[in-house]
């Protein structure tokens, strides 16, 4: 019986590409008309988390595939309709094209009484499909649904545009309008410097301070420092001290922008890439202030009392997880937490796989190659799990390892160091 991936983005084709390496039969749905996920949308025109302005912020010799580098002609940091063109390339030299299903919508996938799956689909002209699979392999993704603050008092007399990231595209779209940005993680940055270059006024509207780090510390991008021996030898408290000495040298305090200090280690929460925000700050070209307090009809008040005229609104408020087409509970658990034995396997549904459900300091190309070869080999029977109750301990481990360093989100959960995990799953 085949197998079903979910998803053609980095890592659907990464597991396609580990299943037909294996010589395991699979069949790829995938609801775009093409393959590469989100890097493909801005170019489409499709609605979607990428942007005009998106580019990689890790770089491109760990985010390529290992059997199929990127081209020596792309920039460290490729744009996006780079990597999408990488992806597409990458699909046809593994010979990809032929298992993948385009314009296809998963509508539910359910275990049987025999432990096969099935999976009803959708295709683009309508019409339903329900197929026996004998395992199923979600990498379809995990900014899923747009995460919107509540509305602030005053919100329903303002006359201007309220949009989530999701909704943006590009910052000409805004050319002499008034802006305000709100957040502080990848996506407020670099919308807020997108859009300074062509709005009258650009200002970012930031609640809690997050540690901005550049793309590259010492020359030296800093995924190639996140696997360096050198790196990976110390412990979290030597890292620590060593990313914020170099930050203090580099670039200052964030205080000295008019940016919060973040209000924990470095480490203990995601962190913001950005060559670019702490510049067109320094230029004027965008305005820090606090948190939004309310709304008038043309203006936004801010928590320490000022206010700006306001054409739009952007919320970079973030995404959270939802798979609709699994069974209820999985893969996020009662307490909003992502439980995956070792971050892939969903313990109590023999024969679902997740690939790509984590978050590194880093590239996550390496890791998916990773968690994929290991899927093939559990799907060839070349590799076993252990029973539920193991799965299970092993996972409660990790999630009380994470709500040590990081607090027990949804985001959180699916936290990973770079060079432990990878050898978790070379053991496997």
């Amino acid at each position: 019986m085949s197998r079903c991936v979910i998803g053609a983005g980095l890592s659907g084709l990464a597991t396609a590409h580990a299943l037909k390496s294996a010589g395991l039969d699979f069949v790829c749905l995938e609801q775009a008309s093409d393959v590469g996920g989100l890097w493909r949308q801005p170019e489409a025109g499709e609605r979607g988390p990428g942007y005009l302005s998106l580019h990689l912020n890790t770089n491109k010799r760990l985010t390529g595939y290992a059997d199929h580098p990127m081209p020596e002609s792309y920039p460290v940091y490729p744009r996006h309709s780079e990597v999408a063109a990488y992806l597409r390339s990458f699909a046809e030299w593994a010979g990809l094209l032929d298992h993948i299903e385009l314009g296809t919508t998963v509508e539910s996938v359910r275990r049987r009484a025999d432990g096969a799956w099935t999976v009803v689909s959708r295709d683009a002209h309508g019409t339903r499909a329900e197929r026996e699979f004998a395992e199923v392999i979600v990498a379809s993704g995990h900014n899923t649904e747009p995460v919107r603050p509540p509305a602030p008092p005053g919100a329903d007399r303002f006359r201007g545009t309220i949009l989530h990231a999701l909704d943006y595209r590009d910052g000409s779209d805004h050319a002499g309008r008034h802006v305000v940005v709100v957040g502080l993680g990848a996506s407020a940055v670099d919308i807020a410097a997108d859009v300074s270059r062509h709005a009258a006024r650009t200002v970012l509207s930031v609640r809690r301070g997050l540690h901005i780090l550049p793309k590259q510390v010492f020359g030296m991008p800093l995924d190639d420092v996140a696997e360096a021996p050198w790196w990976t030898a110390m412990s979290l408290e030597e890292q620590r001290r060593f990313i914020e000495q170099a930050l203090l040298v580099a670039r200052g305090r964030l205080s000295d922008y008019g940016l919060p200090e973040p209000d924990h280690r470095i480490f203990s929460s995601a962190v913001t890439i950005s060559d670019e925000i702490l510049t067109r700050i320094r230029h004027g070209a965008v305005t820090p202030r606090p948190g939004i307090a309310s709304l008038e009809e043309d203006r936004v008040v801010f928590t320490d009392g000022t206010a700006v005229r306001a054409d739009t609104i952007v919320q970079c408020t973030g995404y959270r997880m939802a798979y609709p087409f699994l069974p209820a509970g999985t893969p996020i658990g009662a307490q909003g937490a992502v439980e995956l034995y070792k971050r892939v396997v969903a313990p109590d549904h023999r024969g679902l796989y997740f690939i790509g459900l984590v978050r590194p300091h880093g590239s996550v190309t390496r890791l998916v190659e990773a968690q994929a070869r290991w899927v093939a080999r559990l799907s060839a029977g070349r590799a076993a799990l252990p029973e539920p109750e193991v799965m299970r301990k092993e996972i409660a481990g990790h999630l009380a390892g994470i709500a040590d360093q990081y607090g027990l989100t949804q985001g959180a959960s699916i936290q990973v160091n770079v060079a432990p995990y990878l050898e978790e799953l070379r053991q496997e």
